[in-house]
């Protein structure tokens, strides 16, 4: 490619296909993303129907959140097996592949009996189900950012990988929706007795259609260029970057913590802690919930812009600062009115948005050769243990402190400003 091809390249408008890609990627993630969460808004709901009677409320909430965690303790493995052959065989395949494999356990999970029927088989099989779904999930999220980018000019990336991120937590919404419904047109015992199931149901449905969807998608450029130049990374990918981009791999890794602070306790943990610690109604609290998510999309979006248009350095202390300032100002408040905890959720809602800068700096810390593997196994390890980890810490913290979920977000944020200055925040090249 000469250098006006470049430069053609880069600062190209998007086209058609750009569109197609970018509207098609976001929504297949949006359907695979409420398949992996719809379990967080029905976790008291699994609690009391998939563990003993008897059993201590604390204690069967920590094992009830301890099987949400085991779905990102998969990540990893997942993440690294489909990346491996996202960056040997090619970023669609691998893409589809990932969101048939979420849509299997979510339907088994809306068809799983419960504790009454099988005992303690029906948590067994509800680890089981949610394992295979983290491993999923390990491939998705990854892929998806590697391919949007790929696709785009190199000065749209980060409005590509804000637009797929915006997506994602699109999934979170539908999830948060299926809660406001179900609680809306069902009491507490017909939840219970069946209704738990029909949003399970209905994300495995959703999952089948996104991999429909998938199949009109196409190769990104990079891939097929590494490919026809034989440039594809030699044996594992793996290995080179564990030897070369270790700099990258902290970065990344550190990044993810920030990111699994700001989704995992301000979107999904918070909900059940409105309820649990402050009493707030279930469908108050699902209503104040979606109301975030909705901020957190447009968030997402103007957070992914703002690095094309000024860089990730200055958009992630702006975003990780609003951030900060309004995650103390949201839960220092609780429980409050309920005028003020639909404001306030909004608010930091919009600012957990800053986490689109994430993506946009991984997928340029890492070469296209081993881009996949690279950002995969970063992600998806530091994922796995502070985004699978956080909400089991914090319902043992909430028993010293009740204000634990605000000083955690606040601290991971200005960890997301310190990591504003490093090498790969302020790195300019194109992908």
């Amino acid at each position: 490619m000469t250098q006006q091809n470049a430069d053609d390249a880069l600062h190209r408008p998007l086209n058609q296909n750009d569109y197609k890609t970018l509207s098609l990627s976001a929504l297949g993630g949006a359907l695979e993303f409420y398949d992996f969460v719809i379990y967080v808004f029905f976790a008291a709901v699994l609690g009391q129907l998939f563990f003993p009677a008897d059993m201590p409320d604390w204690l069967r909430q920590l094992q009830t959140f301890g099987i949400f965690a085991a779905g990102y303790l998969a990540r990893p493995l997942g993440g690294i097996i489909i990346a491996h052959y996202g960056d040997k065989l090619g970023r669609k395949k691998m893409f589809t592949l990932s969101i048939f494999l979420m849509a299997l356990p979510t339907l088994a999970m809306g068809l799983l009996p419960t504790y009454a029927s099988i005992g303690i088989a029906a948590p067994l099989l509800l680890l089981l189900l949610r394992v295979l779904q983290g491993a999923a999930i390990g491939g998705e999220v990854p892929g998806a950012w590697v391919f949007v980018s790929e696709h785009v000019p190199g000065n749209k990336v980060g409005l590509a990988v804000g637009t797929l991120t915006a997506g994602l937590t699109f999934g979170i919404l539908l999830g948060s929706l299926a809660a406001v419904v179900v609680n809306k047109l069902y009491t507490p015992a017909d939840i219970l007795a069946s209704a738990w199931r029909y949003p399970f149901i209905l994300g495995g449905i959703f999952g089948f259609f996104a991999v429909y969807l998938r199949r009109f998608l196409e190769e990104t450029p990079i891939f097929q260029e590494l490919h026809a130049r034989k440039e594809l990374a030699d044996g594992l990918p793996l290995k080179p970057i564990l030897q070369q981009h270790l700099g990258a791999l902290a970065t990344t890794m550190l990044l993810t913590w920030v990111l699994s602070a700001a989704i995992v306790v301000v979107i999904l943990f918070t909900p059940t802690y409105l309820q649990k610690v402050h009493h707030i109604a279930p469908i108050l609290a699902s209503e104040a919930n979606s109301l975030a998510i909705v901020s957190l999309t447009l968030g997402c979006i103007i957070f992914g812009w703002g690095c094309d248009r000024f860089g990730a350095r200055s958009t992630m202390l702006i975003g990780f600062g609003g951030l900060l300032l309004t995650s103390m100002l949201f839960y220092g408040q609780l429980p409050g009115t309920p005028e003020n905890l639909f404001y306030t959720y909004t608010l930091v809602g919009f600012f957990v948005g800053a986490v689109s800068t994430v993506p946009f700096v991984a997928v340029r810390a890492f070469p296209a050769a081993v881009r996949f593997s690279g950002l995969s196994f970063s992600y998806n390890v530091a994922y796995a243990i502070f985004g699978g980890l956080t909400p089991v810490v914090l319902t043992w913290w909430l028993t010293k402190d009740l204000q634990a979920p605000g000083h955690y977000v606040a601290a991971l944020a200005v960890l997301g400003m310190l990591l504003a200055f490093t090498r790969h925040a302020g790195n300019k090249q194109t992908i």
